[in-house]
């Protein structure tokens, strides 16, 4: 993951790279439920959503960046977290995720 293709619209690149992986909610309570811790500490510390969770997402990749973490790797916490934060947005209608083809 290169740091310009998520720091020009974090919330596109997002919705792109986890919104894919939403389904997953429904079928895996194991991984619902860690989201959802995600989610509530996601929507408490951010009460202004859509410009504080593109900050936060910027500060959150660039950090994971210098970590040399890549989305492939699928480590728990951070996949956890940003589908959390792809939920968020998701619900919040920061972007509309498109459904599969069927």
């Amino acid at each position: 993951m290169s740091q310009a293709s998520y720091a020009s619209d974090p919330l596109a690149w997002l919705a792109a790279r986890y919104g894919p992986a939403l389904p997953r909610l429904t079928r895996e309570p194991g991984l619902l439920a860690a989201v959802d811790q995600h989610r509530a500490a996601l929507r408490d510390a951010l009460p202004r959503m859509r410009s504080q969770l593109a900050d936060y997402l910027l500060g959150f990749l660039d950090e994971l960046h210098l970590h040399g973490w890549r989305p492939e790797h699928g480590d728990a916490f951070p996949f956890a977290r940003l589908l959390a934060a792809c939920h968020l947005a998701d619900q919040h209608g920061m972007f509309r995720i498109a459904e599969p083809n069927t």
